[in-house]
């Protein structure tokens, strides 16, 4: 008996599906990551060109196939400088490129760190996964948790994180994104990379498994495509007028005191005598805090009053001995206006953190940014007479549970104020529209997305387009919008679905390691 357990150990039955291949040669490797790292950005806007999202993920699961650490954390930066440098080339019209290469670079560090994960599955797939079914159905979806758990960490640290390239937002354009209700971007992202494993996986395995390998690729097309939009309720409408005044609002544009205000009481002329519930300025369209400087005050009560509505401004405004990047709902019969202040000010850009050590290293870029945004903490949501208006300011469209909190609280309808001033011409605008279109379907609401400059839209609750102004001009319109009632599923379960899709993979890993190790190491029964 002893013999033949021992015999049995040594010598485990071969797996049913032999599908353990050598690594792709490193130079191969590299190019296939480059090629990778180009397809995932041609699948962002402005190129738009969201059905490369998939090939890109497959190219580059396929260089990390096989490969140990050092070498997959090679292949992943590889893929990272690649697509950075490319999306985030407009963080050079900003400061120049040293923040552009650093925060590039930074954002490569923890791709590379991902890929280098997601290899370490790959192996441990072929380790413990000895079934054929197990292959082409668990290995996919731990990797797709593994991609997931790597944009977390992006989207929250260091700091308050930079969600910004999510693979679901590829999808903004595309007929998928409708999933994004049931989801959120993390579920939708997570099903682009299980699909993208999967494919990869059945053709690794064809040979053995021939059509019966195309299941899990099938199963996860199904749900991608045939998903409908989750349905909201229709609770009337609201009509609001938008103005983009094109004002000197970039960081370093040069104006005088009271320009940007009057740009905007200027453009809002076209809009006297329509009939608005709202009106609606981009951030930054007031240049004085209206909260302490009577004069803007008096401006903006005439401006309500000669609009018969009130207006929705942004300004940066000193309470508590701080300040803050604030919206105001200014309404002259109101006997204070509501307040919502921005939640995560950008590092480097509305604050420094850890300013002591950063101005060591450059003095002379952190020098330039002399405010120091404090972070907010009143809820994103306005009542306009009876309507419950959900607001962003600029980049807090990217972190979701400034969304969710505002549709979580009943906001039939979002507005979306942003200044885009300082990234004229490049795809900052565009990409960061993306976001906007993507929580307009998440949400089931209508949203209006106003900028400085540009990309300014009205989007409906499916993410079509309802209005756009042109960009780099000066610009107003009036827009009714549908107001929608009910919680969606990507609102109501978005973060328990993000957090058990980051760690599940790893978790899961580790279990069935854990398990087969006491297993090995447990006593068998008439061995002595």
């Amino acid at each position: 008996m002893q013999s033949t357990a021992l015999s049995r150990t040594e010598h485990p039955r071969p797996s049913a599906e032999p599908t353990k291949s050598a690594s792709l040669p490193l130079p191969w490797a590299v190019a296939t990551a480059v090629l990778a790292g180009v397809s995932l950005d041609l699948a962002y806007p402005s190129s738009g060109l969201w059905m490369l999202a998939i090939p890109s993920v497959i190219l580059i699961l396929l260089s990390l196939i096989g490969r140990r650490t050092r070498s997959a954390f090679l292949v992943g930066g590889v893929y990272g400088t690649t697509f950075f440098l490319l999306h985030l080339d407009w963080v050079g019209s900003f400061l120049g490129p040293v923040p552009w290469l650093a925060l590039a670079s930074f954002q490569t560090v923890i791709v590379a760190a991902g890929c280098a994960l997601i290899a370490w599955a790959y192996r441990w797939g072929e380790t413990r996964l000895h079934g054929r079914w197990a292959r082409l159905i668990v290995l996919p979806l731990v990797i797709a948790s593994v991609w997931v758990l790597r944009e977390s960490v992006a989207g929250s640290w260091p700091y308050t994180g930079f969600p910004w390239a999510r693979l679901g937002i590829t999808q903004s354009n595309g007929p998928l994104v409708e999933i994004v209700s049931w989801t959120g971007i993390a579920g939708l992202t997570f099903l682009l990379v299980a699909f993208s494993a999967a494919a990869l996986q059945a053709v690794r395995a064809w040979r053995v498994a021939g059509l019966r390998s195309a299941v899990m690729p099938a199963a996860a097309v199904c749900v991608l495509v045939l998903a409908p939009q989750f349905p909201t309720t229709d609770a009337g409408s609201f009509t609001v007028g938008w103005v983009q005044g094109n004002g000197p609002s970039g960081y370093f544009d040069r104006r005088s005191p009271g320009e940007i205000l009057a740009s905007y009481v200027d453009a809002t002329d076209g809009l006297l005598g329509e009939d608005v519930d709202v009106l609606a300025w981009p951030e930054g369209s007031v240049d004085s805090d209206p909260l302490r400087n009577p004069q803007t005050a008096r401006i903006l009560d005439e401006v309500a009053r000669a609009v018969r509505a009130p207006v929705l401004v942004n300004a940066a405004t000193d309470r508590n001995r701080q300040t803050f990047n604030t919206s105001l709902l200014w309404d002259p019969t109101a006997p204070t206006p509501q307040v919502h202040d921005k939640r995560n000010p950008v590092p480097f850009g509305e604050y420094v953190p850890d300013r002591w050590f950063f101005e060591a290293v450059a003095p002379e870029l952190v020098g330039l940014i002399k405010r120091e945004y404090a972070r907010g903490d009143n809820p994103p949501i306005m009542r306009v007479n009876d309507t419950r208006v959900g607001l962003a300011i600029c980049f807090d469209v990217i972190y979701d549970d400034v969304i969710r909190e505002s549709a979580a609280a009943g906001a039939q309808v979002l507005i979306f104020q942003t200044n885009n001033a300082d990234f004229r011409n490049t795809d900052e605008n565009l990409q960061q529209l993306a976001f906007a279109r993507m929580r307009a379907v998440e949400t089931g609401r209508a949203v209006i997305n106003v900028s400085t400059v540009g990309t300014s839209q009205a989007i409906a609750p499916d993410g079509s387009i309802i209005h756009a102004l042109p960009i780099n001009t000066t610009a107003s319109a009036v827009t009714t919008l549908p107001l929608r009632d009910g919680t969606t599923p990507a609102v109501q379960f978005g973060r328990p679905i993000e957090v058990l899709l980051s760690v599940g993979g790893v978790a899961f890993c580790l279990v069935v390691s854990t398990h087969a190790r006491f297993r090995t190491r447990a006593p068998r029964k008439g061995k002595s």
